[in-house]
């Protein structure tokens, strides 16, 4: 359902919505949408990192345990050395 208000614009950003071919309800209902999705995604953004800072010492020695197995994984063998 669409509710009728009133906003107050400066005349150079509706000269400049004008100039987008949409009527300017759907400009301005677009825009918000695209604000709202944006702040939300910045908003998830951030709860990621801080789960990332708040695990991040675990991170890292989980991070050189791999490296040091991966490293023995590595290492060259002359498994007919011995014969």
């Amino acid at each position: 359902m669409k509710v009728k208000t009133s906003v107050s614009l400066s005349e150079k950003l509706l000269a400049a919505i004008d100039c987008d071919g949409l009527n300017r309800s759907e400009f301005l209902e677009k825009a918000a949408w695209e604000y709202i999705h944006r702040q939300e995604q910045i908003k998830t953004s951030r709860h990621d990192l801080e789960i990332i800072n708040a695990n991040m010492v675990f991170l890292n020695q989980e991070a050189l345990e791999f490296h040091e197995l991966q490293a023995v994984w590595l290492e060259p063998t002359n498994q007919y050395a011995a014969r």
